[in-house]
C-alpha cells in the first residue's frame, strides 16, 4: 500500500475539494502500518474510495482488488476489478496494474481459460509497457504470468517466467524477491513435486533469514505465513 505522500505524488497535486480524502487515506494507512493487510482494511479501503466515491479513480479501484486478493478474498477482488473491465480510458499505467491483477485473479479463481485468453488479448501491451517500468514492477508481471500457466498446469513453463527474466535481488531486505520464491513455492505445491516443494520452502525461508530489518513490524510474520499458506496451496 502506497503511503500518504507516494500517492499525492502519484495523483499529483491534489485540490482543496479532495484534502478531506487525503485525510482519510492517511488514517487508512496508519492502520495498515500498525496492523498490515486485513479484510477490515480492504473493506474500508473499497467503501471511502470506491463505493462511496461519486466517480472512483481507476487506481483506487485497482487498489481495493489488490487489498481483497491480500487477503484471499478472490471474489471480491474479481468484483472491482470487473468494474475497469469495458473502461477504454485507462492510462497505460492503470492498464498495466490493472491486466496484472485479472491475471492473477482469473487464474487463482481456477480461470485458466479465461486467464490464457486474457493473456493472449493484453500480452504485447504488458511486455511493451513492462520496458518502461522499474524491475519490482516487471516482477509482478512475471509472478502473474506464472500464476497463469500454473493454472493451467503448465509447471515448467510457471518456473520459467519465475526465474528466467533476470530478476537480481535489490538488496538483502528485498521484499519483492521474497514474493517471487514464494510463488514458486506456490507453483511446486500445485504441480504435486514433494521434493521441490521443501526446497522451495527452505529457499524461501533461507532469504526471509536474511532480513535485517523489516519495513513494518508485522512483515516477518507476513511474510512466514505466506510462505506457509503458499506450501498448502494459498496464494
Amino acid at each position: 500500500m502506497l503511503s500518504t505522500q507516494e500517492r499525492e505524488h502519484k495523483k499529483g497535486k491534489f485540490s482543496k475539494r479532495s484534502a478531506d480524502n487525503v485525510k482519510k487515506y492517511d488514517e487508512l494507512y496508519i492502520v495498515f502500518c500498525h496492523q498490515g493487510y486485513s479484510k477490515e482494511l480492504a473493506e474500508l479501503f473499497a467503501d471511502t474510495f470506491v463505493n462511496e466515491a461519486k466517480k472512483p479513480a481507476p487506481d483506487d479501484i485497482i487498489q481495493a482488488a489488490r487489498l481483497f486478493d491480500k487477503v484471499h478474498d478472490y471474489k471480491s477482488a474479481a468484483f472491482y476489478l470487473d468494474m475497469l473491465a469495458d473502461n477504454k480510458k485507462l492510462s497505460n499505467e492503470d492498464k498495466f496494474a490493472y491486466c496484472i491483477e485479472c491475471l492473477k485473479n482469473k487464474s487463482k479463481c481456477g480461470n485458466w481459460r479465461d486467464a490464457e485468453d486474457f493473456r493472449t488479448e493484453n500480452i504485447n501491451f504488458m511486455q511493451n509497457y513492462s520496458q518502461k517500468v522499474d524491475l519490482k514492477q516487471k516482477a509482478d508481471m512475471y509472478i502473474a504470468l506464472a500464476h497463469v500457466d500454473c493454472a493451467s498446469k503448465h509447471y515448467t513453463s510457471a518456473f520459467r517466467l519465475l526465474t528466467g527474466f533476470g530478476y537480481k535481488p535489490q538488496g538483502k531486505n528485498d521484499t519483492k524477491l521474497i514474493e517471487i520464491l514464494i510463488a514458486g513455492v506456490y507453483i511446486c505445491k500445485k504441480s504435486g513435486d514433494e521434493a521441490s516443494l521443501e526446497n522451495a520452502v527452505n529457499n524461501a525461508r533461507a532469504a526471509l533469514a536474511l532480513f535485517s530489518d523489516y519495513e513494518y513490524y508485522w512483515t516477518k510474520d507476513y511474510y512466514e505465513k505466506a510462505i506457509e499458506e503458499a506450501a498448502e496451496g494459498v496464494i
